[in-house]
C-alpha cells in the first residue's frame, strides 16, 4: 500500500475527529440559537465532550496493545460512526449533552489512529521528526479548518447539516480503516486489575476538573457551590490514583518520574506554551465575537491561520534536529511575543484583516512547538523504557487538553475582571452635565425619534446605547490587557531561555577547555 494512502487515511481521521471536537467549541452562539439555550447552558456541550475525552486516550494505549491495532481500529471507527448517526436525532439541549458525552468517548481513539497512520510508512529514524511533525501539524490544522467550513455548512442546513457532514467524514474514515490496514505488532497482556482502578480514579478526577475549568467562569468561581464540590472530588480521585501507583511494582504511570526535576521542568514548558498559545485559540477569536462579528466574517482569518500552520509544520520538519530545541523554542517565543504585542493595540475598529500577520506568526510558533516538544519528551521516555511512555502520554494530554482549558479559564476570568475595572473607570468620567456626553446621548437617541415621542424615553434609550458603547470599549481594553500580558510573559520566557542557553554554552566551553588542558598538565 503506498504511503500516500496512509497520509490520506490519517487526514480523514484527523478531520473527522477535529471537526466533531471543534464545531461546537468554535461556534457556540449558533448552537445556542439552535437549542434555545443560554451561553452557560450551551457550554455544557463542550464540558460533556471533554469530560471523558481528556483521560480516555491514556487507557486506550494499553487496550490497543492487548487487543491489537487492527481490532482496536475497527471497533473504534465503528463506534464513532454510530455516535455520528445518533447526532442526527438530537432535538433538544439535554439529549445533545448526552450524545456529546458519548461522542467524547467515541472520538478519543481518532487522534491516536490519525497519528499511527501518519507515521506507518515513515522510516524508523524519521518517525520522531518528519512523521511526528506531519501528524501533529495535521491535527493542529483542524480547528481553523473547521471554522472555515462551518459558515457554509451552517447556511446549508443549520445544525443538522453539520451533523450530516460529520457523519460523512466518519463513513469515509470507516472505509479508509478497512482499505488501508495498519501493521499490527504482537499482542501482549498488559492490562492489570489495578490499572482499571487507577484509570477510573484518573478519569473521574480529570472529568470533574475539565467541567470546572470549562464552565466555572460562567457560573463564577465563588458563587456556585458545586464547583467547590467538584474540585474536592477531583483532588480526592487523583490523590487516590497517585497513592495506588506509588505502591505498585509495575505502575500504570510512574509518579516518581513525573515529579523528578527534569520532568517538572518539561511540564512547566508545556504549560507555559499552552498558556501563551491561548491568545489565538480563545482570546483573539472571542475578541471579534465581542465586537459583534459573525462566523462567516472570520473565515479569512482562519484561512490565514490554517496556511500559517502548514507553513510552520513544513519549517519545523526542515529544521528539527536533536540539540536545536532551545533555539527553536526561542524563535517561537519571539514570534508569540511580537504577535501578541501587535494585537494589544486593537480598537473597536479593528477587523480580522488587521491581525492576519500577528495571528499568522502565532500559528507558525504553535505548529513548530508541539512536534519538537513531544518528540523530545518521547525520546526521553523511550530511554527510560516502554513503561514510561504511558507516564509521558498522561503528562502530555494533561498539559494540552486540561492545560488549554485552564489557560482559557484563567484568561477568561482576567478579561471579566479587567472589563469591570475599565467599565468603572469609564463610567466615572461620564456625567449627564457634561455637554459632550449630553450631545452624544442626543445623537444616539435620534435613531428612535420617529417611533418615540416621549423625551424621557428617548433619553433613556440614548443612555442605554451609550452604556453599551462603554461596555464594548471596556471589553476592548480588557482584551488588550490580556494580549499585552501574553506578550510580556512570552518576552520574559524568551529572556530566561536565552540566559539558560548562554549559561550552558559558557559552562560547556569551560568544561571543554579544561578537558583539553588536562593532558598537558599531566
Amino acid at each position: 500500500m503506498p504511503a500516500f494512502a496512509y497520509f490520506c487515511a490519517s487526514t480523514l481521521l484527523a478531520l473527522a475527529q477535529g471537526f466533531g471536537m471543534n464545531m461546537i467549541a468554535g461556534n457556540l452562539p449558533q448552537f445556542q440559537g439552535a437549542y434555545s439555550a443560554t451561553q452557560t447552558e450551551a457550554t455544557w456541550l463542550i464540558a460533556a465532550y471533554l469530560a471523558p475525552n481528556v483521560s480516555l486516550s491514556v487507557a486506550l494505549i494499553k487496550v490497543r496493545q492487548q487487543f491489537g491495532i487492527r481490532t482496536f481500529a475497527e471497533w473504534s471507527i465503528g463506534v464513532f460512526v454510530l455516535v455520528s448517526i445518533l447526532h442526527l436525532f438530537v432535538t433538544d439541549l439535554q439529549s445533545a449533552i448526552a450524545i456529546r458525552f458519548i461522542a467524547g468517548i467515541a472520538a478519543a481513539p481518532m487522534s491516536g489512529l490519525a497519528f499511527l497512520y501518519m507515521i506507518e510508512k515513515v522510516s524508523p529514524q524519521h518517525k520522531l521528526t518528519y512523521g511526528l511533525t506531519a501528524a501533529l501539524t495535521n491535527i493542529a490544522l483542524m480547528p481553523s479548518l473547521t471554522r472555515v467550513l462551518f459558515p457554509a455548512l451552517f447556511d446549508l442546513g443549520g445544525v443538522h447539516a453539520l451533523y450530516l457532514f460529520e457523519l460523512g467524514l466518519a463513513m469515509m474514515a470507516f472505509g479508509a480503516i478497512y482499505l488501508v490496514p495498519l501493521a499490527s505488532p504482537p499482542r501482549a497482556k498488559v492490562i492489570e486489575p489495578l490499572d482499571v482502578i487507577s484509570y477510573l480514579f484518573v478519569a473521574v478526577g480529570f472529568a470533574a476538573l475539565a467541567m470546572v475549568l470549562t464552565t466555572g467562569r460562567l457560573y463564577w468561581w465563588l458563587e456556585a457551590p458545586w464547583i467547590g464540590k467538584a474540585l474536592v472530588v477531583s483532588f480526592i480521585c487523583l490523590a487516590a490514583a497517585a497513592l495506588i501507583e506509588l505502591n505498585r511494582k509495575q505502575p500504570f504511570f510512574d509518579i516518581r518520574w513525573l515529579t523528578s526535576p527534569e520532568i517538572v521542568h518539561f511540564t512547566v514548558v508545556l504549560l507555559l506554551f499552552r498558556l501563551l498559545l491561548t491568545e489565538q485559540t480563545a482570546s483573539a477569536t472571542n475578541f471579534f465575537l465581542i465586537l459583534g462579528l459573525q462566523a462567516d466574517q472570520l473565515t479569512g482569518l482562519y484561512s490565514v491561520i490554517a496556511v500559517s500552520t502548514v507553513f510552520g509544520g513544513l519549517l519545523c520538519a526542515l529544521v528539527i534536529k536533536p540539540g536545536r530545541e532551545p533555539h527553536i523554542h526561542l524563535f517561537c517565543l519571539a514570534l508569540i511575543a511580537i504577535g501578541a504585542f501587535m494585537d494589544s493595540r486593537a480598537t473597536n475598529l479593528t477587523r480580522p484583516h488587521d491581525i492576519y500577520l500577528s495571528q499568522g506568526m502565532i500559528a507558525v510558533a504553535s505548529a513548530m512547538f508541539l512536534p519538537l516538544t513531544m518528540g523530545q519528551g518521547l525520546a526521553n521516555a523511550l530511554k527510560k523504557g516502554p513503561n514510561y511512555i504511558f507516564s509521558f502520554i498522561i503528562l502530555f494530554l494533561a498539559t494540552q487538553s486540561l492545560g488549554a482549558q485552564m489557560a482559557s479559564a484563567a484568561f477568561g476570568t482576567l478579561i471579566t475582571l479587567r472589563e469591570k475595572f475599565h467599565s468603572n473607570i469609564l463610567a466615572q468620567t461620564i456625567t449627564m452635565t457634561d455637554p459632550i456626553v449630553a450631545s452624544r446621548v442626543s445623537q444616539l437617541s435620534a435613531a428612535y425619534g420617529h417611533t418615540l415621542t416621549d423625551s424621557a424615553l428617548l433619553k433613556a434609550e440614548g443612555t442605554n446605547l451609550l452604556s453599551q458603547q462603554i461596555t464594548r470599549e471596556a471589553n476592548v481594553l480588557a482584551y488588550n490587557d490580556v494580549f499585552l500580558l501574553i506578550s510580556v510573559l512570552s518576552a520574559g520566557a524568551a529572556l530566561c531561555l536565552l540566559a539558560h542557553v548562554t549559561f550552558n554554552a559558557i559552562k560547556n566551553r569551560i568544561r571543554d577547555r579544561h578537558g583539553a588542558e588536562a593532558p598537558v598538565a599531566a
